[in-house]
């Protein structure tokens, strides 16, 4: 006869809070994108405790979507670590667009999705019963927006990029969301959902899933009076981010959520930039005793992690210790790669590297040519001689950077990569009847037992070790058995017994956590709290009757149609930034610049006008193109 019990230690969630220990404990996320089921595979895998990705559509990355069907099996395995699955619904909606959005909304909140990320407020009015988290396209850089967001019933909010540790600390001391923030990939230069830049070049609209990323494009900087004081160069590409030495800082000022730029980035980069930070958090969680990590299951992999050996634009800070010049990279948009040494001599087909690192046949290089950057990929080396598969342009003395490692990519490629929650076991022999426990270490268990007559065992310690090997055999299961107790080892069992419970108990421990619910939580909005503003300018992307309504049931009182709908930006504000041209360039205002004119960045036939906001230390465009090139 065969017995199956289970028993389960409850753990109470609220929001990504878990109470356990103390109510002071505090669950820290590291968040990784996913571009699709193999890419949220990776994640999980490498350690991720959440994911975000994409639907079938209202996503602020187009090109990176799933169905609701691939999303529900990202679900499954997902939660059996804890893991939470996030999707973006982050574009704005226009009204035709409502319905489809909603229907969309609910069927991936029947699949156990645990939150949504949206922009639009109209998702705030459907009554939705999931978590809702504000995109940081909703451009949240206030501890007064921050406020307002959580008392109407977000609970998560997601910060933007360019504020500074003082202002996400501002943020924190004025609210208790969730706050969550970005800290390693590429950065908007303009704030999130307020860039209008590709819509004013084509139709296509960052508020819309669809940016054209006119701002990695070459510009002239020329003044009022037509001179050209720059000549076709990246003014608008900011270097990518990069805060894995902040997060201690980060943890102590409030971030509860810890997020990797990427939705459109490939397997690769998700398994070497998230077990990167797996291990920063992990380093800095060891010092903070009421933090702990909010999924569970320790990641194995068989390669060291090296963020600077996947794609990035020489990450660095950005305006993390307050507006600095340094963050732009005028020269190129591209990823660089890794400094390794410079050129010693140039041959007619080879060059001799001078060094740091081991090169090797498919490696990618880059060359710094003055302005610019030639690159080419590694045909041959022999010891410090490259034979690059094209020569020109390479001279002697430019530096090298490696943007491709063709090793460490295999080495990427080929790791074998685990995750697995620790188990207990205790085993129970008697003469009719075998039986045995496993308890994950959350605490959730299964007991199995079978009637059998037992023969009295020769060697007591051997029939141990027999039993203790057969216990820690966990397979291709999610568990790691750590732990094996035996009592009883006076009666003798066949190791195929003992394999064939294991087997069971780990199965039914697996689907017992697969059939636990995570907790949400979900908040209501009773319009009672009101809106730092009582108008709302184009550049608040109001553009249906829900979001409308939404604004004015919290005391709005004039609303502009948001700019994307209107048929011309001619003459708007299509970019606010918390960069700065002047300040990049050494020309700053506010410290006594000797350059007054009024400046314009000009790509062809597109013409912006530079609006310096010296108070709040923000650079405007405004698209002063001639409405004939429209």
């Amino acid at each position: 006869m065969f017995f199956v019990y289970s028993f389960f230690c409850t753990f109470v969630r609220f929001g990504t809070y878990i109470y356990v220990m103390t109510a002071r404990t505090r669950y820290i996320e590291l968040l990784s994108p996913a571009r699709d089921y193999k890419a949220a595979i990776a994640a999980i895998d490498c350690g991720a405790d959440a994911l975000y990705i994409g639907a079938e559509g209202f996503g602020a990355r187009r090109s990176a979507t799933n169905t609701t069907e691939d999303i529900a099996r990202v679900v499954d395995y997902a939660h059996l670590y804890g893991v939470r699955v996030y999707v973006t619904l982050n574009t704005i909606l226009y009204e035709g667009e409502l319905q489809r959005a909603e229907k969309l909304a609910r069927e991936l909140i029947d699949v156990g999705v645990d939150a949504l990320i949206v922009q639009d407020m109209a998702y705030r009015e459907m009554g939705l019963p999931v978590e809702l988290h504000a995109s940081t396209q909703v451009c949240n850089m206030t501890p007064e927006g921050a406020k307002f967001l959580e008392d109407s019933g977000f609970t998560r909010v997601i910060l933007e990029r360019a504020l500074s540790l003082d202002e996400i600390k501002a943020i924190r001391e004025a609210t208790t969301v969730d706050l969550e923030c970005f800290v390693h990939g590429a950065i908007c230069v303009g704030h999130s959902g307020r860039c209008y830049l590709s819509r004013s070049q084509s139709p296509r609209s960052g508020n819309r899933g669809e940016c054209s990323q006119p701002c990695r494009l070459t510009y002239d900087l020329v003044t009022e009076r037509g001179e050209k004081l720059i000549s076709t160069k990246h003014l608008l590409s900011v270097k990518d981010f990069d805060l894995s030495e902040r997060i201690g800082e980060l943890i102590d000022a409030g971030v509860t959520s810890f997020k990797i730029e990427g939705r459109l980035k490939d397997d690769n980069y998700i398994k070497n930039v998230v077990s990167y930070y797996r291990r920063k958090i992990d380093e800095a969680l060891a010092t903070r005793p009421d933090c702990r990590r909010l999924s569970v299951g320790e990641s194995e992999v068989e390669f060291t992690p090296d963020p600077k050996k996947s794609f990035s634009r020489d990450g660095g800070e950005y305006m993390y210790l307050g507006k600095r010049a340094g963050v732009a990279s005028f020269n190129t948009p591209k990823a660089v790669g890794e400094y390794i040494g410079s050129v010693a001599m140039v041959g007619r087909k080879d060059l001799r590297v001078v060094s740091r690192v081991l090169l090797s046949a498919g490696d990618g290089l880059c060359f710094v040519a003055g302005d610019g950057i030639i690159g080419t990929n590694i045909n041959r080396v022999d010891d410090s001689v490259v034979e690059p598969n094209k020569m020109d342009g390479i001279k002697a003395g430019m530096e090298v950077y490696r943007n491709y490692d063709h090793r460490f990519t295999q080495a990427v490629e080929r790791s074998r990569i685990r995750r697995t929650i620790e188990a207990s076991c205790v085993l129970t022999l008697s003469k009719e009847r075998v039986s045995v426990r496993f308890t994950d270490v959350e605490g959730n268990g299964v007991e199995v037992m079978r009637d059998v007559e037992l023969d009295t065992a020769k060697n007591a310690e051997k029939m141990r070790a027999v039993a203790v090997e057969q216990m820690t055999k966990s397979g291709d299961s999610i568990f790691r058995v750590t732990k094996v107790e035996v009592e009883g080892v006076e009666w003798f069992a066949t190791a195929k017994l003992l394999a064939e419970l294991r087997r069971e108990a780990l199965a039914l421990l697996a689907s017992a956590r697969a059939e636990q619910t995570i907790p949400h939580d979900i908040r209501e909005d009773d319009g009672t709290a009101q809106y730092p503003l009582k108008r709302l300018s184009a550049q608040h992307n109001v553009v249906n009757s829900l979001s409308r309504r939404f604004y004015k049931r919290h005391g709005v009182e004039h609303i502009v149609e948001g700019l994307d709908s209107w048929a011309t930006t001619h003459g708007q504000r299509v970019m606010e930034s918390s960069y700065c041209i002047r300040r990049e360039i050494g020309e700053c205002l506010k410290k006594g610049s000797k350059l007054r004119d009024r400046l314009y960045l000009e790509h062809g036939r597109h013409r912006y006008l530079l609006d310096f906001d010296c108070k709040n230390c923000r650079m405007n465009l405004i698209d002063c193109s001639t409405k004939m090139d429209r």
